[in-house]
């Protein structure tokens, strides 16, 4: 019996020391979980998020607040298994956030790059939004390419085939969207005198092009900045873009509520879809928001995971986005997820 109980004593031992290894050993999995979120139309770290210099702005009763998720780069057994039962988090693939060859700073500083792209963008789209328009330049011709002799550094491109040109990004798209050796009429402003040219496109790097480098500019009477550090990826835009326009116009979007929202956003003010939703959701429910705005593409996923007494709103666009919060202030219905 004595001899039985050592064994015994030591198979328990064992045992124990095997979970301890077990569960001390990274697993190739991250959690997800509810991050931050943010007034777009506060302060943080003492600062303005949106900053803007010569001109006024207003000030709103209620909050535009951009989501974030939590990613939890380390797993080991058990804090997978709490995320697996964790009705606010996901366990996911750690490929799925840390592409194979990508080290973790790499995958950070690619955040950041998008981050500020996501900036830069939400800037313009709302900037048009204001009646601000986007003015694409060609900044030089290319040697031996089909627009020499034909269009001229510092020429303004206004349209391809009669298709008004609203941004550095929807005249590529303009181009692309015919095959490599179509005539393309191409309208464009040389000083105060408007013309047009027909350049045929040419394959180059696998897709067509017209031989001409260009540059963006959006001319506006005032300063803006946004300032906001340790968020990544691109899909604060659309809350960045509805800040800036609840700044900048007299009327309070928000009618005194707290909003949040997720969302990439290009040039042209066309809403993308977005990763962690659900978790996005949490966070927001978490903040006291009582609307969330979601991208057209994402509201299958959100309506699978909602949040009790949170509506969600759809939006493909930033015009939708701000006809469904002027619909919530005058009482209408805007179209939900």
């Amino acid at each position: 019996m004595r001899r039985r109980g050592v064994t015994v004593l030591l198979g328990a031992l064992l045992t124990a020391l095997l979970s301890v290894g077990v569960l001390s050993v990274p697993l190739p999995y991250v959690v997800l979980g509810p991050g931050p979120t943010v007034n777009t139309l506060g302060r943080e770290d003492g600062k303005e998020v949106i900053q803007v210099t010569g001109r006024a702005t207003s000030t709103s009763a209620g909050q535009l607040r951009l989501t974030t998720v939590g990613v939890q780069p380390t797993v080991r057994l058990r804090s997978a298994l709490a995320g697996w039962f964790s009705s606010d988090e996901a366990v996911v693939p750690r490929e799925l956030v840390y592409p194979p060859g990508e080290s973790q700073e790499e995958v950070e500083k690619r955040n950041a790059e998008d981050f500020q792209n996501s900036q830069t963008s939400a800037e313009t789209a709302a900037l048009r939004q204001l009646g601000y328009p986007v003015k694409v330049l060609v900044k030089a011709v290319t040697a031996g390419g089909p627009s020499v002799g034909v269009l001229r550094p510092d020429d303004v491109l206004t349209s391809v085939d009669g298709v008004q040109v609203t941004s550095a990004a929807k005249l590529t798209e303009l181009i692309r969207s015919k095959p490599a050796g179509t005539a393309l009429k191409i309208g464009y402003s040389r000083g105060d005198t408007p013309g047009t040219a027909t350049v045929t496109s040419r394959e180059q790097d696998g897709r067509p092009r017209i031989g001409v480098e260009i540059d963006q500019q959006q001319p506006h009477p005032f300063n803006l900045k946004i300032d906001l550090g340790d968020i990544g990826g691109p899909s604060a835009g659309l809350m960045f873009s509805l800040g800036i326009i609840d700044k900048l116009e007299p009327a309070d979007l928000t009618g005194g509520k707290i909003i949040a929202g997720t969302g990439t956003i290009d040039d042209e003010g066309r809403v993308g879809p977005i990763g962690g939703i659900a978790q996005k959701l949490v966070g927001a429910k978490d903040a006291g928001a009582k609307v969330f705005l979601v991208p057209a593409d994402n509201c299958a996923e959100a309506v699978r995971n909602p949040q009790p007494g949170l509506p969600l709103l759809k939006v493909a666009t930033l015009d939708e986005a701000l006809r469904a919060l002027d619909a919530l202030r005058s009482g209408g219905q805007p179209t939900r997820c």
